[in-house]
């Protein structure tokens, strides 16, 4: 079985925009269309069996309806981290609706305009926690090279600190290209890395040693698709002189212990 934990789609009334700003902010050339269809197929292709689909809202006004979409397409196939930003008034009530039809929330503290351990976002983290909702940040540096770097592993562990029960997955292995930090603070501690743009950007045995350095049930397998061609991390991953038992976690056995039954 395998769980990508990391994936993004758009309506496809809006996939070809979508397109066109990300392949140019991050002067990448996308590997597909970034709409369901297009998922499902390479989903196909690789023998991936369920992917989460994690949604960004860059302005307050735009959560409703993002949730509304992505509760939509939710299935036994497709699973949802909702969106949510810092600045929607109604957040509590719209905690309720992602905790009845979501997985989770995903945060991205570049796009959002706020730092992961700012007080504001406090009440925010201790509703999802008394919630039981998971929350997957965006780690590290962006791939435009432009943009601060809102969401450290040494303001990432002072979340965790702070928020000791609440489910937090870092996404891009707590930090793209923050590798030595999240070595020193992160490594170890007791919450979950995704591998999206993990894979392919550490020489083989340091990612190994790595994965084997952090806990190994809180490490998942995830791609950032349509970014990158899940054939490729998928490869990297079964390169890699770690144990059968230690990729099946990352492939799906620790995802399936976040992720909703229903």
């Amino acid at each position: 079985m395998i769980i990508d934990f990391h994936t993004h789609a758009w309506p496809d009334k809006i996939a070809q925009k979508a397109r066109e700003h990300l392949e140019g902010m991050f002067r990448v050339k996308l590997v597909g269309e970034p709409t369901v269809d297009t998922l499902l197929r390479s989903m196909d292709r690789n023998r991936i069996d369920i992917s989460v689909i994690c949604a960004v809202a860059t302005r307050p006004e735009q959560v409703a309806s993002i949730n509304d979409w992505l509760f939509g397409v939710r299935s036994d196939r497709l699973r949802a981290f909702a969106a949510l930003h810092p600045d929607f008034a109604g957040w509590p009530q719209e905690l309720q609706r992602i905790q009845q039809q979501a997985d989770g929330v995903k945060f991205q503290p570049e796009f959002q305009n706020f730092y992961v351990d700012e007080e504001r976002m406090f009440p925010i983290y201790e509703a999802m926690e008394d919630l039981g909702i998971p929350v997957l940040f965006h780690c590290g540096k962006e791939l435009s090279g432009t943009m601060l770097v809102r969401s450290s592993p040494v303001r990432l562990k002072k979340v965790k600190k702070a928020f000791p029960k609440l489910t937090i997955i870092a996404g891009h292995f707590g930090g793209f290209e923050l590798w030595p930090e999240v070595d020193e603070h992160l490594l170890g501690e007791d919450l979950y890395f995704d591998t999206a743009f993990f894979f392919g950007h550490l020489p083989q045995q340091e990612a190994a040693r790595m994965l084997k350095a952090h806990p190994a049930k809180r490490l998942l397998f995830g791609t950032d698709f349509p970014l990158i061609d899940p054939r490729q991390d998928l490869e990297h991953l079964n390169a890699l002189p770690i144990s059968d038992d230690l990729k099946e976690r990352i492939l799906f056995r620790n995802a399936l212990q976040i992720l909703k039954k229903s």
